[in-house]
């Protein structure tokens, strides 16, 4: 049996199908990680989560989200921190969020790290660090963020600075950017940014990304957010690619940071 389909019919068929991909393809990909869905391990001295795997917490969907390979909110007691060990191939950022988090490495580097500090280790061909609370009293809390360079067996570097007095209500802060770009960032061997702000109750803001390529990965330190039609609430994280920018609305007195990195590289 012979079976004629009409050709403005066929030609239908092909524009519908056409449509409809270029319409998934423009889809923003949301991955959504909820403050409870994060890894925990309490070892007493120290109460860690973990936004992707790390260490014994292993989860195959959550191994890393483009360049960004760990996400840990540690908090480290007083007198206590981690001994000398290693690290190669992977810029290392801390942001401590209170406290004092005292470190040195066998770069020579030896220094103390507060709020408002941010700090970028490129472990590069290899480096040997130590962090300890560099108090006796107070616990620290701070971030650590991995992200896997751009290039690999490069010389090991070290930078920190206070962005304290740069810091403004309802207004991004760059404290991470790609080496060579020019601003105020810390810099590291990858084409990535990364911003924190503080943004009052009601605020309706953007983020506009400096690479169509790249995904953003937020993580609202405190308080609760609306973005991309997602609310997310304390520790909650959310990556999302696929976009040129962000709509975020503030519900609640909030403080978010946003990582933009590439999804290959």
């Amino acid at each position: 049996m012979n079976i004629c389909i009409h050709p403005n019919r066929l030609l239908q068929a092909l524009l519908i199908l056409i449509i409809n991909s270029s319409l998934l393809m423009a889809q923003p990909n949301k991955v959504l990680h909820i403050s409870t869905s994060r890894g925990h391990a309490d070892h007493g001295w120290l109460d860690t989560y973990h936004s992707f795997s790390f260490a014994n917490w292993h989860n195959p969907e959550r191994m890393h989200f483009g360049a960004l390979r760990v996400l840990n909110d540690d908090h480290v007691a007083a007198g206590r921190g981690f001994g000398r060990h290693p690290h190669d191939n992977m810029e290392i950022i801390s942001i401590p969020l209170s406290g004092d988090l005292r470190h040195e490495d066998s770069m020579g580097n030896v220094a103390v790290i507060r709020e408002g500090d941010v700090q970028v280790m490129s472990a590069g061909t290899g480096v040997v660090h130590a962090e300890f609370n560099d108090s006796d009293t107070e616990d620290v809390r701070f971030l650590q963020i991995w992200i896997f360079p751009n290039e690999r067996n490069l010389q090991p570097r070290y930078d920190q600075r206070n962005f304290a007095s740069a810091s403004q209500p309802n207004k991004w802060q760059r404290i991470v950017q790609p080496i060579g770009v020019g601003g105020d960032g810390v810099e590291i061997h990858q084409n990535a940014w990364l911003h924190l702000g503080r943004w009052v109750e009601g605020e309706a803001f953007i983020y506009d990304l400096n690479a169509k390529e790249n995904g953003v990965y937020i993580f609202v330190l405190e308080g609760q957010i609306q973005a991309e039609g997602e609310t997310l609430n304390r520790r909650d994280g959310m990556g999302i690619s696929k976009v040129d920018k962000i709509q975020f609305s503030s519900k609640a007195d909030s403080k978010i940071l946003v990582l933009e990195v590439p999804m290959q590289w």
